[in-house]
């Protein structure tokens, strides 16, 4: 018995793997391993952009979530408290930029009536809803002469590669609550 082949009988198995494959003349295993490369780097690197797509998603709920739970503990809301909301929202989407998020707080007035409009409203990176506007409000919470906090949250995700996932998706939630403090939050500039 030779050295060499001692040395091989005593490597553990994935060396014994490898010499055999670097060993192997009829070019069989080599064919077979330049066919499947490339599926199995598709399926690896598209399992990561589907995953960090499911990752920015939940976040996304979570900022609607926030940006909605953070307004209902107020009963009067002013510029620096809407700016520390949307510092919260920012920070929630992190690690991911901010520069794709969109996140809108609006409370919501129910009339007599069971019409729901927008009392007031603010935004981060995109246009807030317009003052007056109509709103459709799930059936259940349309209670008349209520008030309800809208909290809404967008992120365009742009995948890393483009490889299995090419476009760029738009990840959206929103949430409805009850102002916790008062029947209704006032919405004053300072």
């Amino acid at each position: 018995m030779t050295t060499g082949n001692a040395m091989t009988a005593c490597a553990p198995q994935p060396t014994r793997r490898l010499a055999r494959f670097l060993n192997d003349r009829s070019a069989v295993t080599a064919v077979e391993f330049a066919i499947l490369l490339p599926l199995l780097l598709m399926l690896y690197i598209g399992s990561a952009e589907v995953t960090q797509g499911i990752a920015i998603k939940h976040k996304v709920t979570l900022t609607a979530h926030a940006v909605a739970d953070l307004s209902t503990q107020y009963t009067a809301i002013n510029d620096a408290n809407m700016s520390n909301i949307f510092n919260a929202a920012s920070a929630i989407i992190a690690p991911y930029a901010t520069s794709g998020l969109q996140a809108t707080v609006s409370e919501i007035a129910i009339d007599g009536q069971g019409n729901a409009t927008v009392a007031w409203s603010d935004s981060l990176n995109s246009t807030a809803l317009t003052v007056g506007q109509s709103v459709t409000v799930p059936s259940a919470l349309a209670q008349p002469n209520t008030y309800l906090i809208l909290g809404q949250a967008q992120y365009a995700y742009n995948p890393t590669y483009g490889i299995v996932l090419t476009n760029t998706l738009t990840l959206s939630d929103q949430i409805y609550l009850l102002p916790r403090q008062s029947a209704s939050i006032a919405r004053t500039a300072s």
